[in-house]
């Protein structure tokens, strides 16, 4: 057994520029007898995705190597990337070992031969390690997908995840408190008031102030961390008279984003300072397009930002927003904002099927989800019905009422219990 079970699946993956291609001693996929059928039976699935994100996110949640989906090309492929040098890769979170097919790996089990019994029993080493209960369903839901797509091409005689979610604990009522923070309208603008205080070398410091703010206010219009690194400069465009970003969303979805006049400032301000100290963010002439991808946001030398990078700069932003984020800096990221925005949008009366629109939401469920988080004092009813009684109370009224009206009994002509004793009726 080698030490990375699936080190051999890097083995039909495109090098990255100026590295060497991988060596793989054991060319075998421990309980796989045709790793190269396999490796185009998932490809096949990958493939339906256009948004090069959602690939590297499915990718990576199932324990599968991410060069795979980005040799299919897209926002995120190598070629896109290619003199950025790779940052060092994170340390295996507790749950590194537990992805999918590393589980079965460990186990010599040809995913293509797994049952339900087998899918249970990863769930269940999923919640002894530690995975929330989100967590775990998320994962259940990309493997169910991916495995709903092997049984209709006919890679397997069923789907293995399709199991009652109920009895497995795996249904969020949207009852449920939500476990994002939520962030205030002070607080957000906490966070762009933070965002150009940064320090940073003084050749820069105004490149990295704007780019900062403009990260920010672009997360105020509800994207999701996936859809800002996917923009491109081309995704920015006008029309009906209105500037809009053209979303590429979940499911290969598209949706256009009003700009607001914030987001649309702060854009303009950094878009003008990375032209200015002559990146590659040069306009295309009208009727013509780049022949690479140019990102909306990128890094000093062009290139994409990547989700890591931007979760880590929207931290060092909260760190330095002061008393007004102080309780929730080290909690901070990108989907916060997000949530944010859906929970002040139903605060300030929005319709809710606007807000689902802005959001890019596939059910108007998932927006309710989010208006648990706006259950407060000042909003719930109970004060409502205590108030209700209260003025039910006669010696609340004004002026004092008749004895008739005061006691039901009098008016029939029958004698009022004596004090302290329950009428039994």
């Amino acid at each position: 057994m080698i030490d990375d079970p699936l080190l051999v699946l890097e083995a039909g993956a495109a090098p990255a520029p100026g590295h060497a291609p991988a060596t793989v001693e054991t060319p075998e996929w421990p309980g796989v007898t045709d790793p190269d059928v396999l490796r185009a039976q998932l490809l096949d699935w990958f493939a339906q995705y256009d948004n090069a994100g959602t690939r590297r996110t499915y990718a990576y949640a199932l324990g599968l190597p991410v060069a795979w989906v980005d040799a299919l090309g897209g926002a995120h492929s190598p070629d896109t990337r290619a003199a950025r040098p790779r940052p060092p890769a994170a340390a295996p979170g507790p749950l590194h070992a537990l992805a999918w097919f590393r589980w079965c790996a460990t186990r010599d089990l040809d995913p293509r031969v797994a049952t339900s019994a087998h899918v249970k029993a990863w769930l269940h080493a999923l919640s002894a390690a530690g995975a929330a209960r989100r967590t775990r369903q998320r994962m259940l839901a990309t493997l169910s997908a991916l495995y709903g797509h092997l049984a209709e091409t006919g890679a397997v005689a069923a789907n293995p995840a399709a199991i009652d979610r109920r009895r497995l604990g795996l249904v969020v009522s949207t009852r449920e408190p939500s476990p994002t923070i939520r962030l205030t309208a002070q607080q957000v603008r906490a966070l762009l008031d933070a965002s150009g205080t940064l320090r940073h070398g003084p050749a820069l410091r105004t490149l990295y102030a704007t780019r900062a703010r403009a990260v920010v206010a672009l997360l105020t219009l509800g994207l999701r961390i996936s859809e800002l690194t996917g923009l491109d400069r081309d995704d920015l465009l006008r029309t009906g008279g209105d500037q809009v970003l053209r979303v590429h969303g979940k499911g290969g979805v598209r949706r256009e984003v009003y700009m607001t006049d914030l987001a649309q400032q702060a854009l303009s301000d950094y878009l003008a300072e990375r032209d200015r100290l002559g990146s590659t963010a040069t306009p295309a002439r009208r009727g013509t397009s780049r022949a690479v991808a140019e990102p909306l946001i990128a890094t000093r030398d062009g290139h994409r930002c990547s989700r890591v990078d931007l979760y880590r700069l929207l931290r060092r932003i909260a760190a330095a927003a002061g008393p007004a984020l102080a309780d929730v800096a080290d909690r901070i990221h990108p989907h916060a904002l997000r949530h944010a925005y859906v929970t002040i949008a139903l605060e300030q009366d929005a319709r809710i099927q606007h807000v689902r629109a802005d959001v890019g939401h596939a059910s108007i469920t998932t927006t309710e989800h989010y208006d648990r988080g706006m259950r407060t004092r000042d909003t719930t009813a109970a004060d409502l019905v205590a108030a209700a009684i209260a003025a039910a109370d006669p010696s609340t009224t004004t002026g004092e009422p008749s004895s008739a009206a005061a006691d039901p009994s009098a008016a029939a002509g029958e004698p009022s219990p004596p004090a302290g004793v329950c009428d039994p009726s």
